[in-house]
């Protein structure tokens, strides 16, 4: 058992870090009056915010879910940490040496599990990076990302590593740093092998996913070699520290751009991010071999605070898949207090190829709002039919007043009803809003599941 942590060390750990520096890591943050500060909880769904910081007191409060303490109790409970866990990556940050009353000095077996974890991973993304700087083998990777319009300059900027094609590479490193064979499995670094752990990462180029907090919790991987069986991309398994529907590439770098500017980018890929960062949209992120979906949208609503003015521009390819991807993001629209907007590049090009044929200015031009995603999103249905029939134009109804009927904001929901009529050609506009009225009521009779099925 790892010992009591002194409470003086406890007492200068509460001391050194200020609360509302840490709250800002993870939501923003603005003034409430009296020398607080407010934002939207993280603990649980609101659209106004009623989560309250009070710097002075150094304390926390949410006038909604009642959760509150200090800085110690925020990190604790934001990042599902133990008690212990918490002080010692507070102290960390603070440069503060713990010290144990039954344990003697801090050895690498009291350490909790979530913070070996991430330590482990920040062993392995600085000895990955090493090797893409200087090895030989890694001349492969060096190339990929040159003929992608990155130097290494970029590379150190995003932490792109390169993982050596040999079998424990990796795990030899980190065994000489006193990590244990049941620590690097757990961590999603190693898997079992026929004579023990080996690397889970070979011979592929390496990019670090952090949380919002900056911890680096998990990889994505990109195959090099034809000699790999392997899938394209492959990346982390879910482990104690990493959930890729609850975390987005770049947000680290992007999360006080976003607050600032009130404005979200998102794209399909790490070198879609890099891409957008090089040519001065700070703001773009990824999902993280997954859909984009509620947890993810959780993440931006406490950066964005949910007001009027926040925009959300989605870029996906311009094919099939991409359409796909569009139309799933829509289904989580509603979510959001922001306004969405979806860009598709010219010859659905992506970021990375587009900044590659046309340079940074058609980059930040393709992260400018275009298309409401609503719109997209009806146009998309409406074009499977044929609406030059009144058979093709009732069928486009059919599917489409549904998805306008449920836009929340009824004056929104008027708009769009509207422009639909002019979509599907119909001249009775007042028949096709009265329609989404309809349904917009029955959804809301049967407590938000939908509309009623036709009889």
């Amino acid at each position: 058992m790892a010992g009591r942590i002194n409470d003086e060390d406890v007492k200068a750990v509460r001391d050194a870090v200020p609360i509302d520096a840490v709250v800002s890591e993870y939501l923003q943050l603005r003034n409430a009056g009296g020398g607080n500060l407010k934002g939207l909880c993280p603990f649980h769904d609101e659209k106004s915010p009623s989560f309250q910081v009070s710097p002075a007191k150094g304390l926390f409060h949410c006038f909604g879910c009642q959760e509150g303490g200090d800085t110690i109790t925020f990190v604790m409970k934001v990042d599902h940490l133990s008690f212990s866990e918490a002080v010692e990556r507070l102290a960390a940050q603070a440069g503060i040496t713990l010290r144990y009353e039954e344990g003697g000095y801090n050895p690498a077996h009291q350490r909790g599990e979530r913070i070996r974890l991430v330590e482990a991973h920040k062993n392995a993304a600085e000895w990955y990076a090493e090797q893409l700087a200087t090895s030989p083998e890694a001349e492969t990777g060096r190339v990929f990302l040159a003929e992608r319009g990155f130097d290494q300059a970029a590379a150190v900027h995003f932490g792109v590593g390169y993982s050596p094609q040999g079998w424990d590479h990796l795990t030899r490193f980190l065994r000489g740093k006193g990590f244990s064979d049941k620590e690097l499995v757990l961590s999603g670094l190693a898997q079992e092998g026929r004579r023990g752990p080996i690397d889970r990462f070979r011979g592929r180029l390496m990019w670090p996913i952090r949380d919002i907090g900056g911890d680096v919790v998990g990889f994505g991987a990109r195959k090099l070699y034809d000699a790999d069986n392997g899938p394209k991309y492959l990346n982390t398994p879910e482990t104690a520290i990493y959930r890729k529907s609850q975390v987005l590439y770049g947000i680290d770098l992007a999360k006080k751009d976003i607050a600032k500017s009130s404005r979200a980018v998102v794209v399909e890929g790490y070198t879609d991010v890099m891409a957008c960062h090089l040519a001065g949209v700070t703001t773009a992120i990824a999902t993280c071999g997954t859909a984009f979906g509620g947890d993810h949208i959780k993440i931006l609503r406490r950066l964005l605070m949910d007001n009027g003015s926040a925009r959300v521009i989605f870029t996906f390819d311009g094919d099939a898949a991409g359409q796909k991807a569009a139309l799933r993001a829509f289904e989580d629209d509603q979510k959001f207090a922001a306004e969405t907007y979806i860009a598709i590049a010219p010859d659905g090009m992506d970021p990375c190829d587009l900044r590659l044929a046309k340079g940074d200015d058609a980059v930040a031009d393709l992260a400018e709002p275009r298309t409401p995603l609503f719109e997209f999103a009806l146009r998309q249905i409406v074009g499977r039919y044929d609406l030059d029939t009144p058979a093709g134009r009732a069928a486009a109804l059919d599917e489409a007043a549904p998805v306008v009927a449920r836009i929340k904001n009824s004056g929104a929901q008027h708009e769009v009803a509207v422009q639909l009529a002019g979509m599907l050609g119909i001249l009775d506009t007042q028949f096709v809003v009265k329609r989404v009225a309809q349904l917009a009521r029955w959804a809301r009779d049967r407590g938000g599941k939908g509309p009623a099925p036709e009889r």
